[in-house]
């Protein structure tokens, strides 16, 4: 059974999709999770950290997909096709991923701003929340660190070196930055294909060195 936080951040979501943000009010959020106000208030302290805190839920819901896509499939490359599929998949049916990922935010969606200076949230997932959303360049180094973390442990015979996680990091970004080209420009051709295609031009055999080691 959903929290009280969580039923309020369901509430505050589903609310969201159907008018801005600004036209979003406390008390119909509190009704729609059926708590009263006074628990919203309780968990969130404003309207402000109810929108840090339905990002941060968001940012991390993201994440775990990656993790899920990481988990899948039986090679490296077969896997960051994978993120890279999920990431379009979610930026095109949640308009917060969109705008973490890209920073652009409409007038519709709540862009948070930072807590106030000393803010002390009683609640320990709002000072989570409290704490600021991560920027664009952030997230997808955070993709980009997860994905080369698992598939270093896949193939540490291959990656063990320093030349070798940096190109790993290397690769793990060229999945991202790929996914993030689709994000903002759509294409009709599977994001999952090119990035498996790209991934095997730049290493045709999987220990092989890539054009960017060559010419170190």
């Amino acid at each position: 059974m959903p929290t009280a936080r969580e039923s309020l951040l369901d509430a505050a979501f589903v609310a969201l999709a159907g008018r801005p943000w600004p036209m979003v009010r406390m008390v119909d959020v509190a009704a729609a999770a059926g708590v009263s106000r006074q628990t919203l208030y309780n968990e969130f302290g404003s309207k402000e950290g109810l929108a840090r805190a339905l990002v941060r839920r968001e940012t991390d819901l993201y994440l775990r997909g990656v993790d899920q896509a990481l988990s899948a499939g039986s090679g490296p490359w077969d896997r960051l096709a994978a993120v890279a599929e999920w990431t379009v998949r979610a930026a095109r049916g949640n308009p917060l991923v969109r705008a973490l990922l890209t920073g652009c935010w409409s007038e519709r969606l709540p862009a948070p701003r930072p807590a106030p200076p000393h803010s002390s949230a009683i609640v320990p997932a709002q000072r989570r929340a409290d704490a600021g959303m991560l920027s664009p360049a952030e997230l997808s180094a955070a993709v980009r660190d997860r994905a080369a973390a698992v598939l270093g442990k896949g193939r540490p015979e291959e990656w063990r070196t320093e030349e070798g996680r940096d190109e790993l990091a290397h690769r793990c970004e060229l999945a991202v930055r790929l996914a993030l080209s689709y994000v903002i420009a759509p294409s009709g051709e599977d994001v999952g294909r090119l990035v498996r295609n790209a991934l095997r031009v730049s290493a045709p055999g999987v220990s092989g060195p890539s054009p960017r080691v060559a010419v170190r």
